[in-house]
């Protein structure tokens, strides 16, 4: 779980023992009541300890709770627009005033404080935008090549993180997140995934991942006990996601693959690809393990963006 020393134990940020419980009693509810997951845990974390700091600076000293109950919506807008001024993107800015409102909705449920002035604060406007799925030939190649550099049993273990995100359309958090005891062998062609918001679904495994991935565990050099972690490093601890992110890099000038091809991109194509065989669009959210099917409709308008693309360059009469 992600530690909450950076609130709790700064040295440079002293929170007065209020405002420091006050932190540390919403973090803990994240992680034990809502299941955050670890990266939303470090954000949250994050987005709060920058408004503290600031108020810091503002107050010359830290900030009680009375501070945060006297938070007015001028005051509020001060801090998002020195957010802006260093450089902060519109979605940044729109998670951190999300984050502060999740902050402030748990204080006034459990009684400790109550301000709503957060809710007179526009969100920024962030650009709409549409995932960038590679076409089902470069994810084939990008799948089935692993940058090919390296030793053999990382290059075969590259493959089967690939697959599993491609084939399955797994996070990488997520197959990362796998125990040798999960690892999906021949015979086992589905796998229980505890997502975001620890919500479960099942999704299944092609013969071609379980292959990879046997492949994989008999290369490994490093023992991989049972309840331990499945894919591992160089050293043999647990696969850091910035080794994958590595492989998709060195692929994208091998394959010749867009600087939009990351292993979350292999995610998307896994959407859209279903997507356009004619999967039906509830049966892609349960496999994602989206809670609202707002989210994956937005594949839908991938698959209308390709059509057109299509059709201007083919149609004789599109130009």
């Amino acid at each position: 779980m992600a530690r909450l020393a950076g609130i709790c134990d700064d040295g440079e940020l002293p929170l007065e023992d209020d405002t420091r419980r006050a932190a540390e009693g919403w973090l803990v509810h994240l992680a034990h009541e809502r299941g955050a997951a670890d990266n939303t845990l470090c954000a949250y974390e994050r987005d709060l300890r920058q408004l503290l700091t600031w108020l810091r600076g503002e107050l010359g000293h830290a900030a009680r709770l009375g501070d945060l109950v006297a938070l007015d919506p001028r005051r509020l807008r001060a801090f998002m627009a020195s957010r802006r001024r260093a450089g902060v993107s519109s979605r940044s800015l729109a998670r951190t005033l999300s984050a502060l409102r999740a902050f402030f909705r748990w204080l006034e449920a459990d009684g400790i404080a109550r301000n709503r002035a957060l809710l007179q604060v526009a969100m920024p406007r962030v650009p709409h935008g549409i995932p960038k799925p590679l076409t089902v030939e470069k994810a084939a190649a990008a799948t089935g090549v692993a940058g090919d550099t390296g030793l053999e049993w990382t290059v075969a273990r590259d493959c089967a993180v690939l697959l599993l995100l491609y084939g399955s359309g797994l996070r990488i958090s997520e197959a990362l997140g796998l125990s040798r005891r999960e690892a999906p062998l021949d015979g086992r062609d589905v796998l229980r995934i505890a997502g975001k918001g620890a919500k479960e679904r099942l999704v299944p495994v092609l013969p071609v991942t379980q292959r990879a991935i046997a492949r994989y565990i008999d290369l490994c050099p490093y023992p991989l006990p049972f309840d331990g972690a499945l894919f591992v490093g160089v050293k043999g601890g647990r696969l850091n996601p910035r080794a994958v992110q590595l492989c998709m890099e060195r692929m994208r000038t091998e394959l010749g693959l867009p600087d939009t091809a990351t292993p979350h991109a292999l995610r998307h194509s896994f959407a859209t690809h279903l997507l356009a065989a004619g999967a039906d669009l509830r049966q892609i959210q349960e496999l994602l393990g989206h809670a609202s099917l707002s989210t994956t409709q937005v594949y839908t308008e991938v698959d209308r963006a390709h059509l057109l693309a299509v059709y201007d360059k083919t149609h004789p009469r599109a130009r």
